[in-house]
């Protein structure tokens, strides 16, 4: 039986080593659970605002079993306003704390564009920093992350969260996204960073049409080596097909990272772990009938 695009892209990735001591594999796919402890989000803005609500999620999505936990304290949705670094980590680090300290096991990344952002939670004990603006809004982002030593997402994205959404324009969506990790990753190679993994990015700058192109050819990007992540939760790109709200879009949720990890995908960015984990084991009952 021929293996399948995800099978034969996972079966070239190694590892990746984190400082705690554990290591991160691509045998299989993974789940990032997300937290936005943040009051603008698009989909769970407000919910999770305190410590206390945003420690009770976080534990939840663990509970679940997400091989990731993602911690974000500023929206980067479209339009978003920037908060500024210092309530950024007033918002974070007290559920990141909680976090190391009760479930020492757990893998956390940090999703934040800035640099001294990201240092301060690694020393706090997160694993891995998640960019959405792939160094492109801090210019120090990639030296500080050599230096941590942790594992980096590098994310694309067109413009910044206040613009990207304003006509978003293309010649040739799939290729311009290729370069772009290209020239990214050749200045993360020389800044010393070498666990790296690639997310195109969907909604960041992307009308509905780039959205699915980029979609329908992320095996495209698999050439690259690296582990590849995709962001489709509750996003847009499903809301405007279905002409639906976040709240409503969990079943489109699904049926795109179905597709996501047919075209390749190592990670799935999500709100809802336990749906996650279903769809990850129904494909690779798809994928390999002969599994009981």
């Amino acid at each position: 039986m021929p293996q399948t695009k995800t099978a034969k892209h996972s079966a070239s990735l190694n590892p990746f080593k984190l400082l705690n001591g554990q290591q991160l594999s691509f045998d299989s796919p993974l789940i990032m659970g997300v937290v936005n402890i943040t009051p603008d989000s698009f989909y769970d803005g407000g919910k999770y605002i305190s410590t206390d609500e945003a420690i009770k999620q976080a534990e939840k999505i663990l509970a679940e079993g997400a091989d990731i936990l993602d911690l974000g304290a500023c929206s980067t949705r479209p339009n978003a306003i920037d908060i500024g670094d210092e309530e950024e980590l007033k918002r974070l680090l007290p559920v990141l704390k909680h976090i190391v300290k009760n479930h020492p096991k757990a893998i956390v990344s940090v999703d934040t564009y800035r640099h001294n952002v990201a240092k301060e939670a690694v020393e706090q004990g997160a694993s891995i920093v998640n960019d959405i603006s792939g160094g492109t809004m801090d210019d120090k982002m990639f030296e500080a992350v050599a230096a941590l030593k942790v594992p980096y997402i590098l994310m694309h994205i067109q413009g910044t969260p206040d613009t990207m959404q304003v006509n978003p324009t293309y010649a040739n969506v799939v290729s311009e996204v290729d370069a772009y990790f290209k020239e990214r990753l050749n200045k993360l190679h020389k800044a010393g960073v070498t666990q790296v993994i690639i997310d195109p990015g969907f909604g960041f700058g992307k009308s509905v049409e780039h959205n699915y192109t980029l979609l329908k050819n992320l095996h495209r990007f698999t050439h690259f080596d690296l582990p590849l992540m995709a962001g489709l939760s509750r996003k847009s790109m499903i809301n405007k097909v279905l002409k639906t709200k976040p709240e409503n879009a969990l079943t489109g949720t699904i049926a795109l990272n179905t597709l996501a990890l047919q075209e390749g995908a190592n990670l799935l960015r999500v709100h809802d772990v336990k749906e996650a984990k279903q769809v990850i084991k129904m494909v690779h009952q798809f994928n390999h009938p002969e599994a009981s």
